[in-house]
């Protein structure tokens, strides 16, 4: 909808829209921009979003059921900014559809129990799971407030002392204004007999969640809470297409384990309905229980995945484990959840015994590992033309010295300047494009505290201007558990460092910040699989992952022979971590993303499922660059930065901001756009797409 047409339906509805505001009491004077920069709305102009004020916010203000079982939930719906709105969408804009769902849990249980259900015929039969409310009574009580009394009723002789909860989700429709629809959900727990709530199902917060996913968002978007999903998603609830339970503790661990599920190793596949979860990645390890399960939350229940093991729940992850029979369970045939937690306590005396945090340890977060720490001190002779000596600090992890010896590699890295890396040469020695790597394993020269100095084979190149950075990667291979039937080689990774200097006596310019190392973690908790443990964090990463560089170097001892035929793939920071993480889109758009690594082997990312949410629930949304990004950096185009070299691209070398947009954006006309839009004098992208432009980065990743 243009803005034309939009003011056209503002005119018409500036009557009932008025009566609303008297109504209410409410003047619009004054009031701040309350959208964000991921709302549409927020790049409408001003008047028009004081006239939608798009969002909704529901909140239950009681739930009781009489004696009878009548179900009674009271309401509100407002905007953000907290005026009432009209679920018909007479007075205000947009009207909206809202569902209710009402779950119990006994005193002797620990899950819901939906006093609704319904039937549901698939391939795989006929089962019964929760369902939502239909055809109750809704009163409007006053301006915004609302009661709903249920259709359905609770059983007779329902339980008066049993936690009872009620849940209401909504999506407000904002199709005729052109912008998305917005959608809410709450839930309020209560005892029908008055008595304070005590008896809770709380194991995991939605926050926790929204550490991956953005915005947790299910069923067309207007489920937004884990504390709702749970009322439906208990065991009642079983998916009819393959039979599947959709119990929450069951189907979220599988489908987080995803391809690593015994069952799928074994060449089955995990799907609920049509979409199918076999080859999914958790980017976190799952054996990172508390990735989810976060001790940090406030969830009551927190500890549950320790102290209160299950069949269904750890059989969901270890699904080649019969209980019943025993079958692949060291302990036999269990009967009963009974004794689970005799056998698997929170935490055993030792890593990786049968307690739940030791089976679940990730060997790279062993406790038991001395680590390795380097802390760059300083670095001298770093003029043009000199060949700079760095003075480095060498301890374990609990700041102990250590010698290069007990290492299995020490290196530094040198690159610049710090405008932008890629297109130094180091001399006609070195064959890595725009930076230099050396290792000091054997030259580093240490004091008995740890101190060391190295003093690299090459120089700054004399012609050098403005800042340029050394960088430090080391590992170190440990054995734990010795003599043991548990024992294991582990390598771990020290956190890359890294030092600016200037090279012309100009004042140190750290190279720019694009992504955080906290921002990643977010989801991948921690790097330690890349490179072998060595390479961790993107201030590093992006010294070598330059506009310059390709995997052409590995191409030749490719281990796919077709790998072998192929034009190198560019692996500049940018280019590759949108093209990993765009993954399945790709195969849309027409590409693919293959890098050949160390060894030759073949690295296709084509079917990565990047784990963010649409406002309508499906992952793969790739709109909110903020994820990554820091402090707006998305926002702020590499304008003027080096060329990227890109051989399987549609365009190589490629300008900067096209390379950094057609990491996600991959298809062909989007290249021939760019194209188009570049010349002798460079890139115009900043005439449509800088802030405050009509299709701004903001407004065009814009997603609610």
């Amino acid at each position: 909808m243009n803005f034309q047409s939009l003011t056209a339906q503002i005119a018409a509805s500036k009557t009932s829209r008025l009566f609303l505001l008297l109504a209410v009491g409410t003047t619009m004077t004054g009031t701040k921009r309350h959208t964000l920069p991921r709302d549409k709305a927020t790049y409408l102009n001003q008047t028009i979003i004081d006239f939608l004020r798009p969002g909704l916010n529901i909140q239950i203000a009681s739930g009781t059921i009489a004696a009878d079982g009548t179900i009674t939930a009271v309401y509100t719906v407002a905007d953000p900014l907290g005026l009432p709105l009209d679920i018909a969408g007479v007075y205000t804009p947009g009207p909206l559809t809202v569902s209710y769902v009402i779950g119990v849990i006994p005193n002797n249980q620990e899950q819901y129990t939906s006093y609704i259900t319904s039937q549901a015929t698939g391939a795989a039969g006929t089962f019964t799971r929760a369902a939502a409310d239909s055809g109750g009574t809704l009163t409007r009580l006053d301006s915004g407030k609302y009661q709903y009394v249920f259709n359905a009723k609770a059983p007779t002789g329902f339980d008066a002392t049993a936690t009872h909860t009620i849940g209401i989700y909504a999506s407000r429709n904002m199709a005729a204004f052109g912008i998305p629809n917005n959608f809410s959900s709450n839930v309020f727990s209560f005892v029908p007999d008055g008595a304070n709530v005590t008896h809770v199902r709380d194991v995991v917060r939605t926050s926790s969640c929204n550490g991956c996913h953005d915005q947790f968002s299910a069923h067309g978007g207007r489920r937004r809470q884990v504390e709702l999903c749970i009322i439906c998603h208990q065991p009642q609830s079983t998916e009819a297409s393959n039979g599947n339970s959709v119990d929450f503790k069951v189907f979220i661990h599988k489908v987080h384990m995803g391809s690593r599920l015994p069952s799928v190793v074994a060449g089955g596949k995990y799907a609920i309905g049509n979409t199918d979860w076999s080859s999914v990645v958790f980017p976190a390890d799952p054996r990172r229980c508390e990735t989810c399960h976060d001790q940090k939350s406030g969830a009551v229940q927190a500890t549950n995945y320790a102290t209160k093991p299950t069949a269904a729940a750890c059989g969901s992850c270890h699904d080649d484990v019969n209980f019943a029979t025993g079958k692949n369970h060291a302990g036999g045939p269990q009967v009963s959840d009974a004794l689970c937690s005799t056998c698997h306590v929170p935490q055993g005396e030792i890593e990786f015994d049968a307690s739940i945090r030791g089976a679940h340890t990730v060997p790279t977060d062993s406790a038991m590992l001395s680590g390795v720490q380097v802390v760059l001190n300083k670095v001298d002779n770093g003029m043009a033309g000199q060949k700079p000596t760095v003075t480095f600090t060498l301890t374990n992890a609990a700041g102990d010295p250590i010698p290069p010896s007990v290492l299995g590699s020490l290196s530094f890295t040198m690159a610049g300047p710090t405008s932008d890396y890629g297109y130094i040469s180091f001399g006609a020695d070195v064959t890595t494009p725009g930076y230099v790597t050396e290792s000091a394993l054997a030259a580093a020269k240490c004091g008995p505290d740890g101190t060391c100095t190295y003093a690299f084979t090459h120089a700054v190149p004399a012609t050098s201007t403005g800042t340029y950075a050394i960088g430090v990667e080391s590992r170190r291979v440990e054995t734990l558990l010795p003599g043991t039937m548990k024992q294991m080689s582990v390598t771990t990774g020290a956190v890359n460092k890294v030092a600016y200097f200037t090279v012309d006596g100009s004042a140190v310019a750290p190279r720019r910040t694009v992504v955080g190392t906290a921002n990643c973690q977010s989801c991948h908790v921690r790097f330690t699989g890349i490179h072998g443990g060595l390479r961790n964090q993107p201030e590093y990463c992006v010294m070598c992952h330059n506009p310059s560089n390709t995997d052409g170097a590995r191409r030749p001892g490719a281990v796919v022979a077709a790998d072998k035929d192929l034009p190198p793939q560019g692996i500049n920071f940018n280019l590759l971590v949108h093209g990993i993480h765009t993954g399945e889109k790709l195969a849309v758009l027409g590409r693919t993303y293959t890098v050949v690594g160390f060894g030759g082997s073949h690295n296709d990312f084509s079917d990565v499922r990047y784990p963010a949410m649409s406002p309508t629930g499906s992952t793969g949304d790739t709109r909110n660059c903020a994820i990554c990004h820091t402090a707006g950096s998305e926002t702020k185009l590499p304008i003027g930065k080096n060329p990227v070299s890109d051989p399987q691209g549609p365009i190589s070398p490629v300008q900067a901001i096209t390379s950094a947009c057609s990491g996600c954006h991959a298809d062909t006309p989007v290249a021939a756009h760019a194209l188009a839009n570049t010349n002798s004098l460079g890139e115009s992208c900043t005439v449509c797409h800088k802030t405050g432009a009509k299709f701004s980065v903001g407004s065009v990743h814009a997603q609610y």
